[in-house]
Parts: C-alpha cells; sequence; structure tokens
C-alpha cells in the first residue's frame, strides 16, 4: 500500500528568527579604547612605577645636585676658555702694534751716536770756523736737520730740557748734584747730553746736572752763648 508523503512547508515550519543570519558573539563585548586605563592595558604597572620612584626618591636630589654640579663646572670652564681667548687676541692686538711702532728700536739705538758726533762737531766750531767752513758748517747742520726729520716720522724724538725744568728720573739720569744760588732744589741746571724717547718707551735718558739745596751758613755767636738767645 502507498504511503503518502507529507509535504513539509519549510516556511510553515521555521521560526522567525531562522531565516536571519547568526550575531557575531563579539558584538556585544565591544571596548572603547578612550575609557581604557594604564592598569586595564598592563596590570600591575602603576603599582611598579609607585615602588621605583619610592626607591628612587632618595637618590633623586643627590642627582639633581650633581647635575647641577657639572652644569656649573662646563660652565666655569667655558667662561675661563672665552676670557682666555679674549686674553690672546688682545695680547696678538698689542704684539702687532708694537712691532709696528717700535720696530726701528735697535736701529734708532744705533744711529743716535751719529747724532751725537754732528751735535759735538757744531759745538766745536767757533765763529772763525763757522767763517772760514761756511759751506762745511752748514753741511753738517742740514745733515743733522735731516736726520732727525727722519726720526720723527718713526716717533723718535728729542730729550732736551732747558735749565730750570723740574728733574724726571723717568727721562733724565742726573750726573752731578751742585748748589746753585737762585736754583731751585731738584731742578735741571745743565743738559750735558740729548736723550730720546720713541713714542712712550725711553731710548735713552738726557745727562743732567741737577741743582740741590745751598748749604747753611753758620751763625757766629760768642762763645757759651746760645744763637737761639738772640731776637731774629
Amino acid at each position: 500500500m502507498a504511503q503518502e508523503k507529507q509535504r513539509i512547508d519549510p516556511e510553515v515550519n521555521m521560526s522567525p528568527n531562522d531565516g536571519a543570519s547568526v550575531a557575531d558573539p563579539t558584538e556585544s563585548k565591544k571596548v572603547d579604547l578612550d575609557d581604557l586605563t594604564v592598569e586595564d592595558l598592563v596590570p600591575g604597572l602603576e603599582e611598579e612605577i609607585a615602588r621605583m620612584a619610592e626607591e628612587d626618591g632618595n637618590d633623586f636630589d643627590e642627582r639633581i645636585a650633581a647635575l647641577e654640579a657639572e652644569r656649573d663646572e662646563y660652565k666655569d670652564k667655558w667662561t675661563r676658555a672665552l676670557a682666555e681667548a679674549e686674553n690672546v687676541r688682545r695680547r696678538a692686538l698689542r704684539d702687532k702694534t708694537d712691532a709696528e711702532t717700535y720696530a726701528g728700536t735697535k736701529l734708532a739705538r744705533d744711529l743716535l751716536s751719529v747724532f751725537d758726533n754732528m751735535e759735538r762737531a757744531l759745538q766745536a766750531a767757533d765763529d772763525d770756523l763757522r767763517e772760514q767752513h761756511a759751506a762745511f758748517i752748514e753741511g753738517i747742520d742740514l745733515t743733522q736737520r735731516e736726520l732727525l726729520n727722519a726720526f720723527e716720522k718713526h716717533k723718535i724724538q728729542k730729550v732736551s730740557p732747558e735749565a730750570g725744568e723740574k728733574f724726571d728720573p723717568n727721562r733724565h739720569q742726573a750726573m752731578f748734584e751742585a748748589p746753585i744760588p737762585g736754583a731751585e732744589p731738584g731742578t735741571i741746571i745743565e743738559t750735558m747730553q740729548t736723550g730720546f724717547v720713541i713714542a712712550d718707551r725711553l731710548l735713552r735718558p738726557a745727562l743732567v746736572g741737577v741743582a740741590k739745596a745751598m748749604p747753611e751758613e753758620p751763625v757766629d755767636t760768642p762763645e757759651g752763648k746760645d744763637p737761639d738767645d738772640y731776637d731774629d
């Protein structure tokens, strides 16, 4: 006997949710990253940081002090190096200036004897000699003037003090002292040799004679009498 097969309507036997897609089990577990904390990401990290900070707390001030000391040391070295560089620059500039100004010092000293010989020749010539050999004397005089002009170009100047001028130990050399009536002690009474300077540096001092105080004259008094007993 033929048995009748029962027809099953899928639409009748399926539940309303049978045709829907299967829900993702992770949808209900979505997490907002903005709400996460360090402790959520790395459990125990905050305690470890706090523990390390507590251990290093005692050394923190010492480390700061050491860094400040190192900073001060480098600052001091830098300041000293800067000062030394400035000193080197100034010394180099001074040496350059001195070389330009005093380069001819040795030559000038050697030429002073030439000037002295001309000066002696002119002083030794009396009126008769000047009259008989006028051209010769004039030639010596012109040569001496030309030498002085050459000296002037190199900042070399004469030191020839006049009588009565105050004695200057930086430019004059006293050859003798003598009491001169009317002359103030410590003043020049005679110039024996002309001196010279180059710029502000002495080439040789002028040789001079200097006046000293007049000796006091003894007061004649009767024997046994004190001079203070006399009225002025």
